[in-house]
């Protein structure tokens, strides 16, 4: 059996040794960089305020350079891992350490249900951190702790009015509670990428005020972040709804003049909804 004091393992060491056992060619298109730093494992370990009693989703482990310090410290790990090759290798390796509390689910982690969880840690695929993220936020769950690109991580809780404010932004405004906790350099993980990454801390907010029709309102705004609400509603209606030009028009000559004015990276999460709130009622939908 492996020694399980995983802290004193050089972690970069390690990962390259088992790459070259498992004859690994890493495969950046599927996100496929693994962690090879111990002290931002540490790190990462300790924002998620583990207890023996958490069952923790963990979404793209690779080798397992989370999964098995997770599996140390908690009830129960959810592993997803969408390469069949390296699942594979995930538990032959899981095996070895003896770790008997982690599921590993073959699967694409945006097609498969997860199982219950109260917490996620996962160095997620980045190519894929927008739509897993709001997978996520469907869950209730207690905190997540991810990593994230460093120019994704910027937009989730940008402020109205500044270059990184989006659509993001305001549909984590109402889901989220978001605070980038840590930078993380291209050094730090095999292979490096050409980019930052920033560990984020991601807390579910009780209270939902928006729903998939505040999603599409939002869609259509931010296709053109830069162009007054009206004229931006009106170019991208069809994200709401099926009217012409000229009905779509009269609908949105009719909200508050304030708001039409107002070009859409200034707009405020609220007076998005408003926006909303609006729109539904005259449509009666």
């Amino acid at each position: 059996m492996r020694n399980l004091d995983y802290t004193k393992v050089s972690l970069a060491r390690e990962t390259k040794e088992t790459l070259k056992h498992y004859n690994i060619n890493l495969n950046r298109r599927l996100g496929q960089n693994y962690l090879i730093d111990n002290l931002k494992r540490e790190k990462i370990l300790k924002y998620a305020d583990l207890s023996s009693k958490d069952i923790v989703l963990e979404i793209g482990p690779g080798i397992g350079t989370l999964t098995i310090p997770l599996s140390l410290k908690v009830l129960e790990v959810v592993a997803v891992e969408q390469d069949p090759k390296i699942a594979s290798i995930l538990e032959e390796r899981l095996k070895e350490y003896k770790r008997d509390n982690v599921t590993v689910i073959n699967a694409d982690a945006l097609k498969v249900d997860f199982p219950y969880f109260n917490k996620v840690v996962s160095n997620l695929p980045y190519q894929i951190s927008s739509p897993i993220t709001f997978k996520l936020l469907e869950h209730e769950f207690d905190l997540g702790i991810l990593m994230y690109q460093k120019e994704f991580a910027k937009r989730m809780n940008a402020l109205p009015g500044t270059k990184n404010y989006s659509r993001l932004s305001v549909m984590l405004y109402f889901k989220a509670e978001v605070d980038l906790l840590d930078k993380i350099s291209p050094r730090s993980f095999l292979p490096p990428p050409k980019i930052e990454s920033v560990v984020v801390k991601l807390v579910p907010k009780e209270e939902n005020k928006i729903d998939d029709f505040f999603a599409d309102v939002c869609r259509a705004l931010f296709q053109h972040r830069r162009k007054k609400a009206a004229k931006s509603l009106l170019e991208s209606f069809h994200e709401i709804d099926d009217l012409n030009k000229k009905e779509a028009r009269k609908l949105i000559e009719k909200l508050d003049p304030d708001l039409r004015e107002k070009r859409v990276f200034q707009l405020t999460p609220y007076q998005i909804l408003d926006i909303s709130f609006e729109l539904k009622r005259l449509l009666h939908k």
